[in-house]
């Protein structure tokens, strides 16, 4: 039986975007301390040797910044990068059943939700009809 519900988010997220619920999570400093726990037995995910062309471009554009994953998401973090690469190298004959299963290896490292993305001095856009007053 599938499970129903959101997925659970990491607690760094839930820092991050402001959804740590005291209640239900502890307090922040809990949080905080059980991240730097998780940190210091996984680690940072590091991009493998073997990581070469769009693999390695994917792994410098999306999973180096994400500084939210730990090493635990590193498989997850490999398997993503290595199906962007081949959905380069052949757009037309990717199947659908891959497009799903990136889109899940983005979900599952928080790639999907733009509030992980920050914002990171973008300019705002202007509004075609009401100008930028």
């Amino acid at each position: 039986m599938a499970a129903r519900g959101a997925k659970p988010k990491p607690a760094r997220l839930r820092l991050v975007d402001g959804t740590n619920n005291v209640t239900r999570h502890g307090s922040e400093a809990d949080a905080r301390k059980r991240i730097e726990a998780a940190e210091n037995i996984f680690g940072k995910p590091v991009m493998p040797a073997g990581l070469k062309g769009d693999a390695s471009k994917a792994w410098k554009r999306w999973i180096a910044p994400a500084d939210w994953l730990d090493g635990a998401r590193e498989a997850a973090a490999i398997a993503f990068c290595e199906l962007w690469a081949e959905f380069r190298f052949n757009p037309t004959g990717f199947p659908a059943s891959k497009h799903g299963q990136m889109r899940a290896y983005m979900s599952e490292l928080g790639l999907t939700d733009e509030r992980n993305r920050g914002d990171h001095g973008s300019k705002k856009e202007e509004d075609e009809f009401f100008g930028s007053d």
